[in-house]
């Protein structure tokens, strides 16, 4: 016999031409928030930003490192400028969006701002100089790959986008093993060639704009490659703020958060 709670269960149940019920979800509490970033895996990334900020503050603070109000200013009306907050309401009602408060926003825009300072105090004398020393370092390059754990797999696309004109965005979508290229649909974005692993940085050596290349074998399983741009070898803003940040990085490595 069933059970009322059985038969009410079954009776509830959507029919085909029913439309869901709209649900109402409370909003997550700073506690719901962090055990998401727990169970997603990201909570060792986010803790890594947040003391990489505590040393930024740390390090400006002992060398007298500063942001004036006009500076602050500046930068946050550049802020509202890019994000289109060209007025009061606009403003408040992205911070209500991001559950912040004008605090918390200017605390970020301050740290950003000492960061870019920390950087050039710490490096900006020497790029000009280490740019010209190694100016085939820093050829840039846009990059898309498909990213798989076995070679009879990654044979297989690679056929479907050489000889089946396949859509690499797709394929990537479906099969990339690789975060950032299967979020993105296979763009993996800009970066120095010598920054990349140095099988992929060979085999894209001699490789031309929209050449499929690969399999490329790596200790991460099997790459293919597709050369989205080529970028003209010259220091200009973009680069310089890449060849800090990877200085920055490099630094921050392997001298104090190691």
């Amino acid at each position: 016999m069933e059970t009322t709670l059985e038969i009410t269960s079954k009776t509830e149940k959507l029919q085909p031409d029913q439309e869901p019920t709209a649900l109402q979800i409370s909003p997550a509490t700073n506690e719901d928030v962090i055990t998401y970033l727990r169970r997603s895996h990201k909570f060792a990334e986010i803790a890594a930003m947040t003391e990489r900020d505590a040393l930024v503050l740390s390090i400006c603070e002992q060398l007298d490192i500063t942001v004036s109000d006009e500076e602050l200013q500046a930068a946050g009306d550049r802020f509202r400028t890019q994000n289109k907050l060209l007025g009061a309401s606009e403003t408040l009602a992205w911070l209500q969006k991001q559950r912040i408060t004008v605090e918390d926003w200017s605390d970020g825009i301050r740290i950003a701002l000492l960061t870019s300072k920390l950087k050039e105090h710490l490096f900006g004398d020497i790029i000009d100089a280490h740019y010209i020393s190694n100016r085939n370092d820093f050829h840039r390059v846009a990059l898309s790959q498909i990213l798989v754990s076995d070679l009879p797999t990654a044979l297989e696309l690679a056929y479907e986008l050489r000889v089946e004109n396949a859509s690499f965005c797709a394929l990537a979508l479906s099969n990339s093993q690789g975060k950032k290229s299967q979020q993105n649909g296979g763009f993996t974005g800009i970066s120095f060639v010598s920054e990349l692993m140095p099988e992929i940085a060979q085999a894209i050596a001699e490789a031309n704009v929209s050449d499929i290349i690969g399999p490329i074998q790596t200790k991460l399983g099997y790459h293919i490659i597709r050369i989205e741009k080529r970028f003209p070898t010259e220091l200009n803003e973009s680069v310089r703020e890449q060849i800090l940040e990877s200085f920055f990085k490099s630094w921050l490595q392997t001298d104090k958060l190691v």
